[in-house]
């Protein structure tokens, strides 16, 4: 019988790899260096149970062995692998070895893994002298080999566990960062929720213009996996501007077996890759983000004269880019089935000046589908609350649904949570499309006119609770009825006073 290994087990042997580096270097700088290592030690670990298994096979046909290698999803060069760096791990010059070692990988994998490991360099002196380095490399090496970690798929069965330790990470990691965890990932529920309202179909494309490690594309494909019997007839689409955190992205990617993905690095605003190859922007049936809120100094020189007509609604204020990405969004909705899901600071709503012009216009052309008001301290990094802006091509009305679901979640010490009723709650509300009392309205294009294209969602769903009248002579009663049993009480103390003689 086969040792299947369990999520918890690989999950509690990933995080406490991270010990290696605890009290020595910053999360921020060794989280890149722990999933890096987790990548190589899976594709070393596919590549060798692949290797022997054909060995089993074919012993004495080397050849032949090694032509079947070739055709492997991950071809791995002689001493290009986990164990090889792990059988020297006492040896000096560990960080180098293990440099050269993922930019072999990256040559014999460049059309999967160009540049991919540029941007980590595990021989850099962030993580101290040479032979600190070498002893904290030395010890990662060691955490990686143990038994818990033996990801071979004859071992593991579902390669999902290798793909959920990863975002298990990512989550820690955002959990412990701060502010900068914003630019890498977005909160499961919310991007749950995100992905649920969008609804992707089978043959579909999605794109993210912002998406970090990529875990909001990869909800919404889960969708149709979960949708069509574990379909993968679809396609992901991203841009990210770091370059780490787009490395994440494509090592995400490829850990759940996504290889049906273009992921490219670079600046949405200023430099969108996603194009068609004529030099027209890319149209996709779903588009979904969280961009980095009220960004400033995104890039309004290049707006003003951009080539693709992303601003002709109006320019966004130069330090507040939330409108340059979600106009981005708009001109990459396909024109019938192009629908997106954006996450926004509440001044996108009612903020006045160009912002305030373009929310008109965005209603005016019938595009604003629904604004969903979320919880405050949800995301990490920032405890103000968001919201989501869902906007269609092609809608069933011209009116717009506002659900405040801000008093929905789940209270926790540093992060509140969505749970799975809550997201029920808001899909079922969005969909029905009918007012809800205290929790949804559906405004129509005269009421938002009336308002100056205000979108404040108290202006459209009223949560107030009227407060239980008071019987002000029932409550002079019982005032009375409480001085007299006390005057009773304080005559029996008495009593019991004088007869101990006090």
């Amino acid at each position: 019988m086969k040792d299947k290994i369990k999520q918890d087990q690989v999950n509690k042997a990933v995080w406490s790899a991270c010990d290696t580096f605890r009290g020595t270097v910053s999360p921020d700088i060794y989280k890149d260096y722990v999933l890096t290592m987790l990548f190589l030690k899976y594709i070393s670990d596919v590549w060798q149970d692949h290797w022997d298994t054909y060995k089993e096979q074919y012993g004495d046909a080397p050849d032949l062995i090694s032509e079947l290698m070739s055709n492997e999803r991950f071809v791995l060069p002689d001493s290009a692998n986990f164990y090889t760096l792990y059988d020297r791990r006492h040896e000096a010059g560990n960080g180098e070895r293990i440099d050269k070692a993922l930019h072999a990988i990256e040559d014999a994998n460049v059309g999967k893994l160009r540049d991919v490991f540029q941007d980590i360099s595990f021989n850099s002196n962030k993580l101290g002298e040479e032979s600190q380095k070498n002893e904290l490399l030395r010890h990662l090496l060691e955490d990686f080999a143990k038994p818990e970690l033996n990801m071979r798929p004859s071992r593991i069965g579902n390669l999902d566990v290798i793909g959920n330790a990863y975002e298990y990470l990512i989550k820690n990691f955002a959990a412990d960062a701060g502010r900068k965890a914003g630019e890498f990932y977005t909160p499961p529920e919310v991007s749950e929720l995100m992905a649920e309202i969008m609804n992707m179909a089978e043959g579909e494309e999605a794109c993210d213009p912002t998406c970090g490690s990529g875990s909001l594309l990869m909800k919404c494909a889960r969708q149709v996996q979960a949708k069509y019997n574990g379909s993968r007839k679809y396609a992901l689409y991203g841009q990210e501007s770091i370059g780490s955190t787009w490395a994440l992205a494509k090592m995400n990617m490829f850990l759940h077996s996504e290889d049906n993905h273009r992921i490219e690095w670079g600046d949405t605003i200023r430099n969108p890759k996603l194009t068609d190859g004529e030099g027209h922007l890319k149209h996709f049936d779903v588009v979904v983000a969280n961009p980095p809120f009220s960004l400033d100094k995104w890039g309004v020189e290049s707006a003003e004269t951009d080539r693709f007509g992303r601003f002709r609604r109006g320019l966004p204020p130069k330090t507040k880019g939330d409108y340059a990405f979600i106009l981005h969004m708009v001109e990459t909705m396909k024109p019938k089935t192009g629908r997106m899901a954006v996450v926004a600071p509440h001044g996108v709503l009612f903020r006045g000046s160009s912002e305030g012009r373009i929310r008109q216009k965005l209603i005016e052309e019938n595009l604003l589908d629904a604004v969903i008001g979320l919880p405050e301290k949800l995301f990490y990094g920032t405890g103000i609350p968001a919201c989501i802006m869902i906007l269609r091509k092609t809608k069933k009305d011209k009116n717009v649904l506002f659900i405040d679901a801000s008093r929905e979640f789940k209270s926790g010490k540093n992060q509140n949570q969505l749970d799975e009723g809550h997201i029920k709650k808001m899909v079922e509300t969005y969909r029905a499309r009918r007012p809800v009392e205290k929790y949804a309205h559906l405004a129509t294009p005269e009421e938002m006119a009336a308002n100056d294209y205000n979108l404040n969602i108290p202006r459209y769903v009223e949560t107030f609770e009227e407060e239980v009248e008071i019987d002000l002579v029932a409550v002079r009663a019982e005032r009375l009825r409480l001085k007299a049993e006390l005057a009773a009480l304080e005559d029996k103390m008495d009593g019991y006073l004088k007869e101990l003689g006090y």
